[in-house]
């Protein structure tokens, strides 16, 4: 059975950080595309950012750009997002997902296989 579980979320002020991480289990870490999406109250999901089988290519929504960093460690099953310089607008619950895939469909929510519940991150102002 395959499990993603996220943890690392909080309440943090504007302008401080925090280091998500996402677990995975029941699935052959190294052969899945990693992505993390947020959803804030009243909104549709969004994409956030995704990381290549290797690691070597990211890719990131516009807002994050230069603030978030995607990352994983593929001998421990882990994928992370470090999240700097944090926005009341970055408040959301954010969720990591696995995805076989290999297009350029990444910030395209339906196109992953596997998905954690997630973990709320509150930015206060």
């Amino acid at each position: 059975q395959v499990q993603l579980v996220e943890s690392g979320g909080g309440l943090v002020q504007a302008g401080g950080s925090l280091r998500l991480s996402c677990t995975a289990s029941g699935l052959t870490f190294s052969s899945f595309r990693m992505g993390w999406f947020r959803q804030a109250p009243g909104k549709e999901r969004e994409f956030v950012a995704a990381i290549s089988l290797s690691g070597v290519s990211t890719y990131y929504v516009d807002s994050v750009k230069g603030r978030f960093t995607i990352s994983r460690d593929n001998a421990n099953n882990r994928v992370y997002l470090q999240m700097n310089s944090l926005k009341p607008e970055d408040t959301a619950v954010y969720s990591c997902a696995a995805r076989r895939r290999y297009d350029n469909n990444y910030h395209v929510g339906a196109t992953y296989d596997y998905w954690g519940q997630g973990t709320q991150v509150t930015v206060s102002s």
